[in-house]
Order: structure tokens, then C-alpha cells, then sequence
């Protein structure tokens, strides 16, 4: 009976998942604080709460979605939109892209350091999906964006003397 117990303690220590649902929410509500933090004054940025998984032997996805920047709405009142503010919405839209892109980066390497039970040879994953309206211009504006790295590309980031630009090359992107 003892050796039966000690089996079975050694299977689920083997087979149990290295990443508890504690760190994937741990990163998520840092994801969020760092996405509202964003552009201060915009309140409706964050539009659902950042969501994670861990995938054992391909790594850690977290999605969410946001709007980039507030713009004026359509209404029974107002059924059309000025051209001069829909330009200047479109305008915020690509100013923030590059900020967007950055903290993206900054947030996959921060939930790097924090998932220390990934594997260093699984991937980190973020996907966020872009909010437009059928009365903006869109033309040129990802509806997402996708970056994923191995995670012990994204712990390079931390060492002093690494090339940022081969990590940074190393980070893939992708927009639709």
C-alpha cells in the first residue's frame, strides 16, 4: 500500500502541468494594469480582461482586446462623421501603434521572468485585438497583432551585454 502511494504521488508529479492557473492570473492582471496605463485619460482602452492559457510543450498564449483610442460615435443624430475627425481618429490610431508595440515587448518579457515553470525552449505568446469602428478609415491599421518569442529569447532582454537588435529580430510579429 505505502509503495501504491508513493506511485502515484510520483505520476502526478510527472504529468501535472509545471504552470498553475495562479501565475497565468498573475501576469494577466499585470497585462491589464499595463495596458490601462497605456495612455492615461482614455477610458475605455481596455475593452476585456486580458486571458492566458499554458500549452505543455508549446508554452504560455495571452489574448486580449483594446481600442486604441477613443473617437467620436455614430448616433440617429448623427449618422455620418466629419472627414476631418475621422482623420484625426486614424491619426491617434497610428501615433499609438509604435507605443502599442513596444509595451508588448516590455509584456512579454516581464511574464517570461514571472512563468519560470515554461520550459525555456516554449513560447511566450500575445495577441491583441484592435477595436474599429465600419465608420473608421482603417486602411493600413492592423485588426491584431501577434508576437511570440521562445522564452529564453524574451530572459536575453535582461542580460546587460546581449544585442538587442538580434533579440529584437528574434521576436516574431505579425499583424492582420
Amino acid at each position: 500500500m505505502k509503495w501504491t502511494s508513493v506511485l502515484v504521488v510520483l505520476a502526478c508529479a510527472l504529468f501535472a502541468a509545471p504552470v498553475n492557473r495562479g501565475l497565468i492570473a498573475a501576469v494577466e492582471v499585470s497585462m491589464n494594469k499595463r495596458v490601462e496605463a497605456l495612455f492615461p485619460g482614455e477610458q475605455y482602452l481596455l475593452l476585456g480582461h486580458t486571458h492566458g492559457v499554458y500549452l505543455d510543450g508549446v508554452g504560455c498564449v495571452f489574448t486580449t482586446r483594446i481600442n486604441l483610442a477613443e473617437g467620436p460615435g455614430l448616433s440617429p443624430f448623427r449618422q455620418q462623421l466629419p472627414e476631418s475627425e475621422r482623420a484625426a481618429l486614424r491619426k491617434k490610431k497610428v501615433e499609438r501603434l509604435p507605443v502599442l508595440r513596444t509595451a508588448m515587448r516590455d509584456m512579454l518579457v516581464s511574464a517570461a521572468i514571472v512563468m519560470d515553470p515554461v520550459p525555456s525552449s516554449e513560447r511566450m505568446v500575445l495577441s491583441i485585438s484592435l477595436l474599429n469602428y465600419p465608420h473608421e478609415d482603417v486602411s493600413g491599421l492592423p485588426t491584431q497583432i501577434v508576437m511570440q518569442a521562445e522564452r529564453r529569447t524574451l530572459l536575453g532582454f535582461l542580460t546587460p551585454k546581449s544585442d538587442k537588435a538580434a533579440l529584437e529580430a528574434a521576436i516574431q510579429t505579425r499583424e492582420y
